[in-house]
């Protein structure tokens, strides 16, 4: 069936999908889980500065700030954190930010549960694996073994990814809460890709594992009529 056909190719997406989240920032810059941007201004010598952070599984990545002083702009260079497992609000993110308050808003135990992002990834890549036995049929013209341990674990792979999803968003919105009452609004904060991307990956996944059901089913039926 094309639905069955369909599943290795939406396993795949997904594992794209979930790998990429998973070297996002500092590793990959663009793809984070959320921005923090902070803007202070003052009408004297028409002076100013703003500066934003990128927030991502492995840490943090700080753009350049820029600093306005009697209209001449200059622009410091970005930087990124170390990767490691479990990061917090430091000192560096604060003064990139302009703004006091932010040191241990989030824990580092907190941050580490984001582990479970490259877990789903290889878990999707296992899975992948399996899927690609269904596009080769056996000897009697069906593939209902490897539909049957795709959609076993393609339910597994995408339940936890759903988890993982719901985690982000979470943390997510615990951040933008705290830093709001830490800063009186004057932060503010944007969901970032990784979020949707993360959502996109467990809509494929539930999609692939109907694929897979599709599979075992057509297998079914083709049997029963090959018996008459």
């Amino acid at each position: 069936m094309f639905a069955a056909a369909l599943t290795p190719f939406l396993v795949f997406a997904a594992f794209v999908l979930l790998l990429l989240v998973s070297l996002s920032a500092p590793i990959i810059k663009p793809i984070y889980l959320f921005r923090l941007s902070g803007n202070v201004s003052s009408s004297l010598l028409k002076s100013g500065a703003s500066g934003s952070v990128n927030f991502g599984v492995w840490g943090y990545c700080i753009s350049g700030i820029n600093v306005a002083v009697v209209g001449v702009n200059r622009q410091t260079d970005g930087q990124c954190s170390k990767t490691h497992l479990g990061y917090t609000f430091d000192s560096t993110v604060a003064n990139a930010l302009n703004a006091n308050g932010l040191e241990n808003i989030i824990s580092r135990t907190t941050t580490s549960v984001l582990v479970l992002h490259p877990v789903t990834a290889g878990l999707a890549f296992l899975t992948l694996l399996i899927s690609l036995f269904i596009l080769r049929r056996g000897s009697n013209g069906t593939s209902r073994f490897p539909s049957l341990i795709t959609m076993g674990l393609g339910s597994f792979t995408a339940f936890l990814t759903t988890v993982v999803f719901l985690i982000d968003v979470i943390l997510v919105a615990v951040v933008r809460k705290r830093v709001r009452d830490a800063t009186d609004g004057r932060i503010t904060m944007v969901w970032g890709n990784a979020v949707w991307m993360t959502l996109g990956a467990a809509v494929a996944l539930w999609l692939s594992t109907f694929g897979a059901c599709c599979g075992i089913l057509g297998c079914g039926r083709r049997r029963k009529r090959s018996t008459y």
